[in-house]
């Protein structure tokens, strides 16, 4: 899983915190959330409220949160960024999927109970 994370980006961990930031780091890098979090007080005590607080709201806003689903292909990593860039397109990516689905089962469903289907496989038997 760590290897198709990699290969999309970094992403914030769903199952965070606070906003899933310093998890999403330790795993792109494969590191203990600990040791970050731990960086991060320190960076907090060393520098201030301000400027920890405001990077880490950017980091928050600039990463894209982790897919539900692993991504398995490039095909899903296209359509994860799609849909994470612009849902509506991605809903109507989908609705155009389908429908082209839909028209497709109707032909095959027209030629399967028409009548010449059923005269050709008594002719072919």
């Amino acid at each position: 899983m760590r290897k198709c994370l990699r290969n999309g980006g970094i992403y914030r961990s769903r199952d965070g915190v606070l906003l899933g930031v310093c998890r999403g780091i330790a795993d792109y890098y494969d590191l203990s959330v600990f040791w970050i979090r731990l960086g991060l007080v320190i960076v907090f005590l060393l520098s201030g409220f301000w400027p920890v607080i405001g990077i880490y709201i950017v980091a928050a806003l600039l990463m894209k949160p982790r897919p539900v689903k692993p991504i398995e292909n490039e095909e899903e990593q296209e359509f994860y960024d799609s849909y994470v860039n612009s849902p509506k397109n991605a809903a109507q990516r989908l609705r155009r999927k389908f429908e082209n689905l839909e028209r497709r089962i109707r032909r095959m469903e027209d030629k399967v109970t028409g009548r010449d289907y059923e005269w050709e496989r008594k002719f072919n038997s």
